[in-house]
């Protein structure tokens, strides 16, 4: 059973939904006549999802979307639009709604647009369910020269690491951070073999010199291995590039005054100061980084 939350001023369209959503007997159905009572019905019962009309007095279809976005983040909303409000119904969407259904085309839209956003929304309650249920994580990822892949994969493992309840928020930004050093090291130091240095002498030159290098052989084949092994006490990630290495007992201590305004070593001192234990293969062509529960 949908539960649904239809919002309309109007009686004449009150009853004209009625009517259509009757014929659906998978649908338990209820009716409040504009925003406000919508925001005391959801105070007392939260629906599956809520129908609403744009235009109505006190707050619009506009407003509660964004009210609704902001307190009950998992209640999709559908809008009915009417013509002359497609230009607030665009902004809706932007804003949060879940879909649209415009006035003549209600019959038979209306259910089939219910039933498809509540299937994805079921879907995704229901796979925040399952992941609640894991007790340990393993993944590989073999990753192209391209930073874009970066964030997307790290939001994927601060993903996994909420459910595992390994750490809080603060703790899985800053190893976002760290994961984001380690990836960005492999990229820049690692495969295309440039150095920091050159960038604190011309900036023009390294960035000129990544571009080359992105289209170039060796550089431009070379991959990023990352695995994570992630479970409710600690945390593992190795990240490994296909250059030629480096020595990390040569790198200058970022901690040294001296060289905390450098960009060489930045990267490792983040990692250091976000992750438990950091280490380095004999090559120095990968990282191995952890976190462990309560910094055990």
């Amino acid at each position: 059973m949908i539960r649904v939350l239809v919002v309309d001023d109007a009686a004449v369209d009150r009853r004209w939904i009625k009517e259509l959503l009757s014929r659906d007997p998978t649908l338990q159905v209820h009716f409040v006549h504009n925003g406000a009572e919508a925001l005391a019905f959801l105070a007392q019962d939260v629906p599956d999802l809520i129908v609403t009309d744009m235009i109505m007095p006190e707050m619009n279809g506009l407003e509660l979307v964004e009210t609704v976005r902001k307190r009950f983040p998992q209640t999709p909303v559908i809008l009915v639009t009417s013509q002359g409000s497609e230009q607030t119904a665009v902004e809706a969407l932007q804003r949060g709604a879940a879909s649209y259904v415009p006035k003549d085309q209600m019959d038979p839209c209306l259910r089939e647009t219910i039933h498809t956003v509540a299937a994805m929304t079921w879907q995704s309650r229901t796979r925040g369910r399952v992941l609640q249920c894991m007790c340990r994580h393993s993944c590989r990822f073999v990753l192209e020269n391209d930073l874009t892949l970066t964030r997307p994969l790290i939001h994927y493992l601060q993903e996994h690491l909420a459910y595992l309840g390994l750490c809080d928020e603060a703790d899985r930004t800053r190893i976002g951070i760290a994961l984001e050093e380690a990836l960005s090291n492999a990229l820049y130091h690692g495969n295309l073999e440039i150095s920091s240095r050159l960038r604190e002498c011309n900036e023009g030159e390294y960035f000129h010199l990544i571009q080359q290098r992105l289209q170039q052989l060796p550089y431009a084949q070379r991959r990023i291995y990352l695995s994570a092994d992630l479970s409710p006490q600690q945390a593992v990630f190795a990240i490994q590039d296909e250059g030629p290495g480096f020595d990390p007992s040569q790198l200058p201590d970022p901690t040294d005054p001296a060289n905390l305004e450098k960009l060489s070593g930045r990267g490792i001192l983040l990692m250091r100061a976000f992750m438990d234990e950091v280490r380095f293969n004999a090559i120095g062509n990968q990282v191995t980084m952890i976190k462990r529960r309560n910094g055990q």
